[in-house]
């Protein structure tokens, strides 16, 4: 079922059920029914029948040991709770199609307020492999952390980064809210570098996300860490480079900062020079991005 619809057929009582779950996971692995009844305020009889309903909904999953029976939230269940508090924060007001897919996220088109479209990214991290994660997330290393602990400080992370780059005036999405694990931002209307658009002035495109690198860098004090032309979008029309998932960075004076930034440039610096035939040494954009050098 999809997000929009699935959002709609949800009543208040709904939403109270599923915010005590959550509430509940903090210290349950699966919440007891008297514990949600508490957090909720719904009488046991009401809140059997609403459970119900949000599990044949796939919003909770349920679990049974003998006379206890306990519940928590699905990522179904988080992305309705998300959603709700960015419309009742006047962020959104319908969500549209899925436009985008990853390990470690989904991407959706939706209209806010003023008929404007924005991008809706639902961090999943953890949905494949907790070792996985932890491997290449910094922010995941505690093992304490459980799935929806990582999407949500991913999503925090996110929106933290967009938002100072987009303020020194790196080329990224505006950043306009986030709630739990879900992050809003401008829709940008083009295509993923990886496509190999056709581009009238690479060079000019190429530099442009060298300067992202460098505000983020000098100004923001951070690395991407996972940079390639699978995250970075070029705009119709302005073919204007845009760089996205930024959950994973790190800052400039942690010890894996100097590789992860020459791995990222040399990533880039290749695909440009392979593709569109742009000739640019990779020592020379890690020297202008670290700003050591001007640009030649």
């Amino acid at each position: 079922m999809k997000l929009g619809i699935l959002y709609r057929r949800l009543m208040p009582e709904d939403f109270r059920v599923l915010a005590a779950i959550e509430k509940g996971m903090r210290r349950h692995e699966y919440v007891p029914v008297e514990v949600i009844e508490k957090y909720s305020r719904i009488h046991e009889t009401r809140l059997k029948m609403i459970l119900g309903k949000l599990h044949r909904l796939s919003l909770v999953r349920r679990s049974i040991y003998g006379r206890y029976m306990g519940f928590r939230l699905t990522y179904l269940g988080l992305d309705m709770l998300a959603l709700r508090s960015l419309v009742e924060r006047g962020f959104l007001e319908a969500l549209g199609e899925r436009i985008g897919v990853g390990k470690e996220s989904e991407i959706y088109i939706a209209v806010a307020p003023g008929d404007i479209y924005v991008a809706v990214k639902f961090m999943r991290i953890g949905r494949t492999s907790f070792r996985g994660t932890r491997r290449v997330r910094s922010f995941a290393e505690d093992p304490r952390l459980k799935w929806y602990d990582q999407s949500k400080i991913a999503a925090e992370r996110e929106f933290k980064a967009l938002k100072e780059i987009f303020f020194a005036g790196g080329h990224v999405p505006r950043p306009i809210a986030y709630s739990r694990h879900v992050v809003v931002t401008e829709y940008i209307e083009g295509v993923e570098l990886y496509t190999k658009p056709p581009l009238s002035d690479p060079e000019a495109v190429l530099y442009t996300i060298l300067d992202t690198l460098r505000k983020a860098y000098l100004e923001v004090g951070i690395v991407h860490g996972d940079l390639s032309e699978y995250n970075i979008i070029v705009s119709s029309g302005e073919e204007k480079p845009y760089i996205i998932d930024w959950p994973q960075y790190v800052y400039r004076d942690h010890p894996s900062s100097e590789l992860l930034l020459r791995r990222d440039i040399g990533y880039i610096v290749r695909f440009f020079k392979k593709n569109y035939r742009v000739s640019l040494d990779a020592e020379t954009a890690l020297r202008y991005v670290k700003g050591e050098q001007e640009q030649g």
